[in-house]
């Protein structure tokens, strides 16, 4: 047996085994050694015991467990006289024997610790821990090299990967899972920083298009703009324009709260480079795109592109499955007007439109600038990583790369993700934005929060309502998320609280036509009330909307919470946000925060600190093992393992690091 075999030419597995082992990135033998411990039962907090047990009034259960036969209840041990096992999971015992531990417990140890592995319908835990000792027996160990050089192990005394296998899988004590898992996640970090920093070096590889700044013009369009620029956009205005003056491409990151004015940057970027003449010509200027998530998001920008250089002479295009759009229309030159997708594509293709907006469309084959010198993607954690990647290759040459999001992130999730790209942050909000009032509503509360909304809705104002789900849980299913539905909610607000006025709905499970209908219908004021989920969490500018209701609070985490809220951050009105706990408590630490701070970034941390980066961001979204995110904790870690990547990037990598590099990347670019 290899690390490399496929998984299926050793183990005899059913078509749901296949599919569940699929759901959990388990494909080769690597895979399964690298599929850790969520837990382990340890004596004296979960219990691990052989029972004869008897359940009363849940007949159900009869069918699950036959008589007469051993099973294994898992759970937290409760009672002090006469010990019980609150919620016990139940596993079948194909014996009389309790597993023994992949390897003997000798004299010294303490404690016997037994591996919980996550499960998918199909592989259970007992799947899993008998399948690796059938790999440990196979001398598979024996096989691998380590990915982290000698040097590196030593200076910060990691085990070497064999042992550190053992430890995680058949750990003897607490301290040979804990070193073990420490290791690992070293491992999974510095390999990321690796590829970062590996990618970085192709970048600066790169010559890119020379753009001729001219601070003096940039400073007098700046005065032009209807708000003076705070202090961080001044900086990360001069971070983009010093990149610009560099021989290779740039490569950075804006990150800005909600509000804070990273399209005003973007703007001013922009700027420099459409006022800047392609090297040798005397006529027409360098081209920038810029690339949003959704058809609206495309739309809005596009409309503000317009705002701030309508006074300069050149065109502006919009691109998305819809339709384009070119301004200025020669009939109407203070307008835009509708053009056909070739027209576009020619004037794109000849350098006629100096900006593209749009969408995806952006990045599909027909689409070919002749100077793209600067490319900007709004949110970029809703494109995957080769949809950004299509798009810095759109032209001649690499252009300058500028990714922006609205998503506060804590500062290792930020260096160890986005490790290839410099850093820059707007901590400010721009003057003449008003507060927020964030409340904690209690079950008996909920109709003053009603009635302060009515009163907002009778002065010409909207408002959004926050589900935690589309539709009703199924009440066959004993695990449902109970929570509110934005289906029968929106049913709900309109009959029985606020039939005066209309409400709107808008959920994932709408086609984008219907999503962009709705948001539209929103951002027009036809619709008072929109009732949605967290998809709204990243959408258009609707100023006038001053209320948010978000059902359920508990449920979500404080930086999607202060995602959400900043949907009503948008005007010089106070806006009011109402947090509705399901479970009625007000007194939840994480919400108490949220209603402390405007700061996305302080509520970042501390979700972190409390829920922990899996939880907060997902691991599916990332690519990142819960190991790696885990991590994400710890800033020394981190530390070390940036500065071990920079050290062994300098030198040949050596096989056993390229293998688990290109592991690593593939998950990290299927994000």
């Amino acid at each position: 047996m290899k690390p490399t075999d496929p998984i299926v030419e050793h183990f005899r597995l059913t078509a749901e085994q296949r599919s569940a082992l699929r759901r959990l990135s388990i494909t080769t033998i690597r895979d399964l050694l690298y599929h850790f411990p969520a837990r382990y039962d340890v004596p004296g907090s979960h219990g691990t015991v052989r029972v004869k047990v008897m359940w009363f009034n849940q007949p159900y259960l009869a069918k699950m467990v036959p008589q007469n036969v051993m099973v294994k209840l898992t759970g937290t041990v409760a009672g002090k006289d006469r010990p019980y096992i609150t919620n016990p999971e139940i596993e079948l015992l194909s014996s009389t024997a309790m597993p023994e531990p992949l390897f003997s417990q000798d004299a010294s140890s303490d404690t016997s610790l037994f591996p919980v592995y996550p499960e998918s319908r199909g592989i259970t835990s007992r799947w899993m821990y008998h399948a690796l000792k059938k790999v440990f027996e196979s001398n598979a160990l024996a096989q691998l090299e380590d990915p982290i050089p000698e040097h590196i192990r030593e200076k910060y005394h990691l085990p070497d990967v064999k042992t550190a296998f053992i430890w995680v899988h058949t750990p003897k004590t607490q301290r040979d899972s804990e070193t073990a898992r420490k290791r690992f996640s070293f491992e999974e970090i510095f390999v990321i920083q690796v590829a970062r920093r590996l990618e970085r070096a192709e970048n600066d590889k790169n010559t890119a298009f020379t753009i001729t700044v001219d601070r003096t013009r940039v400073q007098k369009f700046v005065s032009t703009l209807p708000f003076p620029p705070t202090n961080a956009q001044k900086r990360a205005v001069e971070d983009i324009l010093s990149d610009f003056e560099k021989p290779h491409p740039m490569a950075r990151l804006l990150e800005g709260d909600v509000g804070s004015g990273k399209t005003a940057v973007a703007a001013i970027t922009a700027y420099a480079a459409v006022t800047s003449r392609p090297v040798g010509r005397t006529s027409g200027t360098l081209q920038v795109a810029y690339m949003a998530p959704t058809e609206i998001l495309a739309t809005q920008h596009f409309q503000s592109f317009i705002q701030f250089f309508k006074e300069l002479p050149i065109n502006i295009a919009l691109i998305t499955g819809s339709g384009c759009y070119k301004f200025p229309s020669k009939l109407d030159r203070d307008k835009p007007t509708p053009i056909s997708r070739a027209q576009l594509l020619k004037w794109v293709a000849s350098g006629e439109i100096a900006m593209l907006v749009g969408t995806h469309a952006l990045i599909q084959k027909a689409v070919k600038f002749s100077h793209l010198a600067y490319a900007i993607v709004d949110e970029q954690h809703r494109f995957g990583t080769a949809q950004r990647k299509q798009l810095a290759h759109k032209g001649d040459a690499p252009p300058h790369f500028l990714s922006m999001t609205a998503t506060p992130i804590p500062r290792t999730l930020a260096l160890t993700l986005y490790g290839d790209l410099d850093l820059s942050v707007l901590d400010e909000l721009p003057l003449g934005r008003a507060g927020v009032e964030t409340t904690i509503v209690a079950k008996d509360q909920r109709g003053r929060a009603y009635e302060a909304t009515r009163v907002q809705l009778q002065h010409g104002r909207q408002a959004y309502v926050i589900c935690p789900r589309i539709d009703e849980p199924d009440p066959e299913k004993e695990l449902a998320l109970i929570a509110k539905s934005a289906k029968a909610e929106a049913l709900r607000l309109q009959k029985e609280i606020f039939p005066e006025f209309t409400v709107g709905l808008l959920h994932g499970k709408m086609n984008q036509k219907e999503k962009d209908d709705a948001m539209r219908e929103f951002a027009n004021g036809e619709t008072h009330v929109l009732v949605a989920t967290s998809v709204v969490e990243v959408g258009v500018n609707v100023p006038n909307a001053t209320v948010m209701l978000i059902e359920g609070a508990e449920r979500f985490g404080l930086a999607q919470l202060h995602q959400l809220r900043g949907r009503i951050l948008r005007s010089a009105h106070t806006a009011l946000c109402f947090l509705l706990p399901q479970s009625g408590s007000s007194t939840n630490e994480r919400l108490k925060a949220i209603t402390k701070t405007r700061d996305g970034f302080a509520l970042a941390e501390e979700d972190l600190r409390l829920r922990g980066a899996g939880d907060l961001y997902g691991r599916a979204q990332w690519g990142m093992s819960d190991l790696g995110m885990e991590a994400l904790k710890n800033p020394r870690l981190i530390e070390a393992a940036r500065e071990a990547a920079h050290m062994v990037v300098k030198n040949e990598l050596g096989v056993a690091l390229r293998e688990r590099l290109a592991w690593v990347t593939e998950r990290l670019h299927n994000e």
